[in-house]
């Protein structure tokens, strides 16, 4: 083994501070998911009280950190977004899930429309988020495709069955979760469950009746809108 000479041996109090620096990074790291922990919680909170538009400096308040500090975590609107609810969105996509799996093909898809509807009148964040895309979290929509990927699949079967009209496509579900957000945003204070006498209405409506439907929207139409919908949110690029 190397002898160590008079030039390799360490400074006195060296050790210490190396091993302060180690300390003060692990206390740094922790402060910084604390942080970090926080601002989600409460973004998490305020989204599901005011929707998305809610402003981000009252976010940083309530979570006990400087505006800058949550910049430092989230660079944009849309990354805080997609850390507060992607828990829900993953809820969204179990239910189209569970859809699927029920045995009777209308009992599914009605349950399931109901249980989506359901999820926007307990968060407007989430009931913004299902009428808009957002794209820069690869993660939220990861679980939008694969939610509407089973949706399809459950429409499909509905129809197979007979309990679902022929001309129902997945754009009227977009347009029955836009509509009862506006429902939900009128009525929330006064009234709060009555979006679900609309949604049974739609639902009503849904059934294979034999009577026609206008055109519906086509996919790039309501993707403009919902695209649209993001920017007015501050979760979009501008134009």
């Amino acid at each position: 083994m190397k002898r160590m000479t008079g030039r390799d041996q360490p400074e006195p109090g060296e050790f210490t501070e190396s091993a302060a620096c180690v300390q003060e990074e692990r206390r740094l790291r922790a402060d910084a998911a604390r942080n970090r922990d926080a601002i989600v919680a409460v973004a998490r909170d305020v989204f599901a009280e005011q929707g998305l538009e809610a402003p981000l400096e009252a976010i940083a308040a309530r979570a006990g950190v400087g505006i800058a500090t949550l910049y430092r975590r989230f660079p944009s609107r849309e990354k805080l977004v997609a850390a507060a609810l992607v828990e829900k969105v993953a809820e969204y996509t179990e239910a189209a899930r569970q859809a699927l799996a029920a045995p009777d093909p209308w009992d599914g898809f009605a349950r399931c429309v109901e249980r989506i509807c359901e999820l926007q009148a307990g968060d407007r964040g989430l009931s913004d988020l299902l009428s808009m895309t957002l794209s820069a979290d690869e993660q939220i929509e990861k679980l939008r495709r694969t939610a509407n990927e089973l949706l399809i699949t459950v429409i499909d079967r509905a129809k197979a069955a007979g309990a679902l009209r022929e001309d129902f496509v997945g754009e009227d579900l977009v347009l029955l979760l836009i509509a009862t957000a506006g429902i939900m945003h009128v009525t929330r204070a006064d009234a709060s469950e009555a979006w679900r006498r609309f949604v049974a209405l739609a639902l009503d409506g849904f059934r294979c009746h034999g009577s026609s439907l206008p055109e519906p929207p086509s996919t790039a139409q309501l993707t403009r809108a919902m695209i649209g919908l993001a920017r007015k949110r501050g979760c979009g690029e501008r134009e």
